[in-house]
Formats: structure tokens, sequence, C-alpha cells
């Protein structure tokens, strides 16, 4: 596919299939976003990817401290509130979700369970955490974003699903500790990554963006 035909019809992913992927075709997915730009070429990424076992054991722990009401504790606050203009975004996804869904995220217990798919990494094969040296300045946040974007990209190009997640790094601590991760990096995203399961009723779902005309303006 052509590179905007990529873009616009990748989609974060819910439902995967359990067949591995092979090494082969991660490594060529990786390597494409290793040609992200980023701020005097300074590569602030770094990567885990996490498959079989060891995936398992993390979701256990991840699973266990959720259930044990363990507060999270991720390098990289959730946020608090929103501005309006964005808070509206936010409103219309939960309720065209629930709508089509009938998944209402405004509601605690089916959050919970969303938060359980999280740590589950939706059953996906395969686990792909990010993260960088702690000291790196908020450029550095920009430029790992940038390699999210492209390695979503290259795996969407490869006929693989992927989604990214926040929730998958609440534990932060205990994620790094089970992962040889230093104290010194912070952890800043999940990336679940996998077959795509068509049959799946979470793969139905999709997000809308804004109008061109509530984000651009032109100046002449």
């Amino acid at each position: 596919m052509d590179a905007i035909e990529c873009i616009r019809t990748r989609k974060s992913i819910r439902g995967f299939k359990p067949d591995p992927v092979s090494t082969e075709i991660l490594k060529k997915v990786i390597e494409a976003a290793q040609w992200s730009p980023s701020y005097k070429n300074s590569q602030p990424w770094e990567i885990i990817v996490l498959s079989g076992g060891k995936k398992e054991g993390l979701t256990q722990i991840l699973i266990d401290l959720f259930g044990r009401d363990t507060p999270p504790c991720p390098d990289i606050p959730e946020p608090g509130s929103w501005p309006d203009r964005e808070n509206k975004h936010i409103a219309d996804l939960y309720r065209k979700r629930a709508k089509v869904s009938g998944i209402d995220l405004g509601d605690p217990e089916v959050l919970k369970k969303a938060k359980i798919a999280n740590f589950n990494f939706y059953r996906a094969p395969h686990v792909i955490y990010l993260f960088q040296e702690a000291s790196l300045p908020l450029w550095s946040l920009f430029d790992l974003g940038l390699f999210a974007q492209s390695l979503m990209l290259s795996a969407h190009a490869h006929g693989l699903g992927t989604v990214p997640q926040a929730f998958a790094t609440d534990y932060a601590r205990d994620i790094k500790k089970f992962l040889g991760i230093p104290e010194t990096k912070r952890l800043v995203l999940g990336i679940s990554i996998g077959y795509p399961d068509p049959e799946s009723p979470a793969n139905s779902f999709r997000t809308d963006r804004a109008e061109m005309g509530d984000i651009a303006r032109w100046v002449e």
C-alpha cells in the first residue's frame, strides 16, 4: 500500500490472532521505524519486544497489582483533566463507542475490564515497550512519539495490527524491574502487536477525526 493509504487505514486493533509474528518480520517493522526523524538525529528511543512466557509473566504481575488496588505509578502521569476542545473529542468517542459496541468507558466497572484487557495486551502474541533516558528533554518525548507512529505504520504495511497502550505503563517501577530496565529510564508506552482477528467484535469500531476547519487556519 502507498503511504497515504497506510496512514488513513491504520487503526487501533484490540482483537488479535494467537499466531506469533516471525522475528524476521518484526525486525523489518522495527528497522523501518528507525528512520523516524529526531532532534539533531539524537534517536532517543529504546525498545523491548516481549513474547511467550515472559509476556504472560508480566501480565500476571500487572493483574495481581491491579487486583490488590495498588496505586498506579506511571513514569508519565495520566492527565487529570483536559481543555474543553480536547475533552469534547473524548466525550464524543465515549458516546459513539457506547452506541456502536455497548462499551461505556465512563462506567467504572467497564473501565476496570478495559484495564484488565490492557494488562492482557489484548491477547496479542507480542508487546513492544518503548522507553528512553529519563533525563532527556521534552523534545525527546516528541521524537519517541514519531518513532511510535512509524512503528505502527510499518506494522500495518506488513499486515500487522497494533494498539498503543498508556495503561500498560501503569506500574512502571514493577515493569522495569521485571524487564531489567534501569530506573534511570522512563517507560513511555506499550504497543501490542500481532495479526488482526477480522472476526473480533473489538475491531469493528473505528474512531473518526475532526473536520479540517476545526484544526487548520490558512494565512496568506
